[in-house]
């Protein structure tokens, strides 16, 4: 065993793992055990049924709110497992300070960190908070209302209905977003050509609604990843990239992100592929696995999520990663999701479906780059085969056009043509 996010060892039985508990308690829960060295070895307590009594002693006299935990006796009397939940109570705060996990360490949280916890255990979201700025329009929203559910009456009944303004608050975070003009950050967007040296393009997009960041994205979008085909007397849309993938890549950005840092989305554009990074990890309370498998969603900007689900521009049942990957379904080299504690990363690559390849030679497609030469070094560790059959196999793809190869002997690499 060893220490990871959600699991400590304590030897001992010493205050230090009240700052655990309130971790684990304003967070996602966790499992500390006792008489358990940092190795994962078990050393075993004295008097487990008295050290039961100190651990549940501490936690009540030391940690507010109340926590909600368990205690169980394990390995033939020796270990104590102690199992903290996720409170609703947040802030859980031990000598009046709170605390996270961070990797497997636990620290104090900052004053913004400390802000959240206080409205989630509220129940509030940053974007129901009233925006500081007053004094909004809507033009754009408006536009957007009529062109799509055809609602010619806009006023302020309007905005009530989405949730944007009540009498006592005014305008709130969520209204502001979606305002003409206001003091949010947006999206960061750079073209790189041949490598990350060359900028042919850098434009960002900020304090102005929400709604136009997605319009202009998608603008700068489609002068890079679509061209025309004149077939006879017809004209043809190819796509490097699905549409559909980077729309759904940009609003899941643009409504699942954390507002209250002024950090920008930032979308970097290759010649093969798009990367999307959003600021903010997951939700409290779902997994990465659970995300990326579409099993759960928690909105973290319901309201303007609610927004884009009226306007068509989502579905709101959180279904976007797996709508994502059905489009690149019949594409050889599919898009990439990371999840991490602060940002949430999409990759979109071109779109590549080359009948011409056998089964075993698309295993080997896939690790391969249409800017980069890559030696077999950098191939062979990657795919199910021999470093000979992957030699042949490259060859094969070699003769039909799909690759080409460079330098000789040890020194030969290989790149999409």
């Amino acid at each position: 065993m060893r220490e990871t996010r959600i699991l400590e060892f304590k030897e001992t039985i010493k205050n230090t793992f009240l700052k655990t508990v309130s971790a684990f308690s304003n967070y996602n829960g966790g499992t500390i055990l006792f008489g358990v060295d940092d190795n994962g070895n078990v050393k075993g307590l004295p008097d487990v049924k008295q050290a039961c009594l100190d651990i549940e002693n501490k936690i009540n006299d030391s940690i507010s709110p109340q926590p909600n935990y368990t205690l169980e006796i394990q390995n033939n009397d020796q270990t104590i497992k102690l199992t903290v939940k996720s409170g609703l109570q947040k802030p859980y705060l031990y000598k009046s300070k709170a605390y996270k996990r961070n990797d497997t360490a636990t620290i104090e949280v900052d004053t913004l960190e400390f802000s959240r916890l206080v409205l989630d255990g509220k129940n509030i979201s940053f974007e129901e908070l009233p925006c500081k700025d007053q004094e909004l329009s809507f033009k754009i929203l408006q536009c957007k209302l009529k062109e799509n559910i055809y609602i010619e009456t806009f006023n302020q009944d309007t905005l009530k209905t989405l949730n944007l303004y009540d009498n006592i608050n005014g305008y709130n975070n969520a209204a502001g977003l979606l305002a003409d003009k206001n003091h949010f950050s947006g999206i960061d967007i750079v073209k790189f050509g041949e490598n990350i040296s060359i900028i042919q393009k850098r434009v960002t997009f900020e304090h102005i609604s929400v709604l136009e960041i997605y319009e202009k994205a998608l603008a700068v979008f489609r002068d890079y990843y679509q061209y025309e085909v004149i077939q006879g007397a017809d004209r043809k849309m190819v796509e490097k990239i699905p549409e559909a993938a980077f729309r759904e890549a940009i609003a899941n950005a643009l409504i699942h992100r954390i507002w209250d840092i002024n950090s920008h989305i930032r979308v970097s554009m290759f010649d093969d592929r798009i990367e999307v990074v959003s600021p903010g990890g997951l939700p409290a309370g779902i997994t990465a696995e659970e995300y990326l498998s579409d099993k759960l969603s928690i909105l973290r900007n319901r309201n303007l999520a609610n927004v884009f689900y009226r306007l068509g521009l989502v579905e709101i049942f959180g279904t976007g990663i797996t709508r994502i990957k059905q489009l690149y379904a019949e594409s050889l080299i599919k898009p990439e999701f990371e999840v991490s504690e602060n940002a949430i990363k999409i990759v979109l690559p071109i779109f590549e479906t080359n009948v011409n390849l056998t089964e075993d030679e698309k295993v080997i497609y896939k690790f391969l780059s249409k800017t980069m030469l890559k030696p077999i070094s950098e191939i062979a560790p990657y795919v199910p085969f021999g470093k000979s059959k992957t030699t042949q196999l490259l060859k094969a793809m070699e003769k039909k056009g799909v690759i080409a190869v460079e330098g000789k002997g040890r020194g030969t690499k290989y790149i999409i043509k």
